[in-house]
């Protein structure tokens, strides 16, 4: 057998271990993330989040529990540990009354920046394109906050230990924040251009807040060639 065969036959029997038509592998290390493997069941679970996000955060102040509760359960179903609706569910109630008031605040700060923002459009300001800048870009700051500490939160620490993680969380992980404020543009925008499409983009931003920090970088991957005696 040539190498090239060999290579398109380890091909096959990995993909048939990883969707569970062949026999397991039995060698490399487990996967990190095993129920991210069968990729039709994480667009299922995507879907069925987005979904379950929609209509848990309809009365809009119950928007940061649902991601955290949802992003608790996509944590579970990625790691393949229990991840049933009882479980979400209990954490959405866990953290609702936080995240009402989390929720309170981050829709007064809203509605400030979209009026500076019209304001600085309608030429009532002076200095209204940058007036317009700062209000855009605050915009951008309230929903990576929101996100990340959603993220961050867990029923044993609370919302307070969530948003005193976020500056460390930012602050080591820069690109992470980019990504994180792309994602959030992306679910404005496909759902201003279709609002049922709000469902798989809250599936996604739920998704891409558990993706985003636990992604493999290169400061990791230098650990892992170089080991930790070399990197000190």
């Amino acid at each position: 057998m040539t190498d090239r065969q060999h290579r398109r036959s380890d091909r096959a029997a990995r993909r048939a271990a990883d969707s569970g038509s062949g026999p397991v592998r039995e060698e490399g290390p487990p996967a990190r993330f095993p129920g991210a493997r069968n990729r039709f069941a994480l667009l299922g679970e995507v879907l069925t989040v987005g979904i379950l996000v929609t209509l848990v955060s309809l009365p809009l102040v119950t928007l940061p529990a649902a991601l955290a509760a949802g992003a608790g359960h996509m944590r579970r179903f990625l790691r393949a540990e229990e991840s049933t609706f009882a479980v979400a569910w209990a954490e959405f109630k866990a953290a609702f009354l936080g995240g009402a008031i989390v929720a309170l605040g981050a829709a007064a700060l809203v509605l400030v920046l979209l009026l500076d923002i019209d304001l600085a459009g309608s030429g009532a300001l002076p200095g209204g394109p940058l007036v317009g800048l700062v209000g855009w870009v605050g915009l951008a700051a309230v929903a990576l906050l929101l996100l990340t500490a959603c993220g961050r939160w867990s029923p044993d620490t609370g919302w307070r230990a969530a948003f005193k993680a976020v500056p460390s969380a930012l602050g080591g992980d820069p690109a992470g924040a980019g990504y994180t404020v792309a994602t959030a543009a992306f679910a404005v925008v496909v759902t201003w251009q279709l609002l049922p499409l709000a469902v798989p983009a809250l599936g996604c931003v739920v998704l891409a807040m558990v993706a985003i920090p636990e992604r493999p970088r290169r400061a990791d991957r230098d650990d892992d060639v170089l080991g930790p005696e070399e990197t000190r």
